[in-house]
Parts: structure tokens; sequence; C-alpha cells
């Protein structure tokens, strides 16, 4: 299955050259249908001209940003700063709502 995404500038960039391979998002309807082995289409913000195909290799699944960190990451900095970064994006009432995912992705040359 196809689904198709938007994202910012700077972790389009970081998914295209490689450096990106996670990428965090509420479990909400949309979430919940994706799979491993479906791809995810992400167009990049704002003209959604620029378009990268990607293959899911991995579902992390957890109820918090930091609980899902916190599985993934050692550096409590560095996980401070992610939960903090994704709060710009998603309120912690809607991350209490649907809890959150990690799609783990690799590009598709």
């Amino acid at each position: 299955m196809l689904y198709k995404m938007k994202l910012n500038k700077s972790p389009f960039e970081r998914i295209k050259n490689g450096t990106k391979t996670i990428e965090f998002r509420l479990y909400d309807e949309k979430r919940k249908q994706i799979k491993v082995g479906d791809q995810i289409e992400f167009s990049k913000l704002p003209d959604l001209q620029e378009k990268l195909l990607v293959n899911v290799l991995k579902l992390y699944r957890e109820d918090t940003f930091e609980k899902l960190f916190k599985k993934l990451y050692n550096d409590e900095k560095e996980i401070e700063r992610k939960v903090e970064s994704m709060h710009q994006y998603y309120s912690q009432e809607e991350e209490k709502e649907y809890g959150v995912i990690g799609i783990k992705i690799a590009l598709v040359k």
C-alpha cells in the first residue's frame, strides 16, 4: 500500500541524504493503517513539488514520544530535545489521545 505524507524541508532533506531513518507521527487513523512492507511518498512543504519514496521497514508504537525515544535512544538530553521538538507539531492532548509511532524507513533508490 502507498501512503502520502507532507514533510517540512529539514526532515525531508535528512531523509533524502540518509541521516533520518525514522519518521515520528501521532498514531492517528491514517498511521494505524501503515504496515511493514508498505511505501510512503513524502512531499516537501511548502509547494509539495519534490517527492521521496520510502519503504516501511519497522514500526515502533508507544503511548508518548518520551517513552518512544527512551526505547530508541540512550542520550537523555537528546531524548528531551526530541520530545520538545515533537511538541511543536503535536499537542500533549493529541499525544495522549492517539499515542505515537516511529516508522523506520529506507529510501527507495
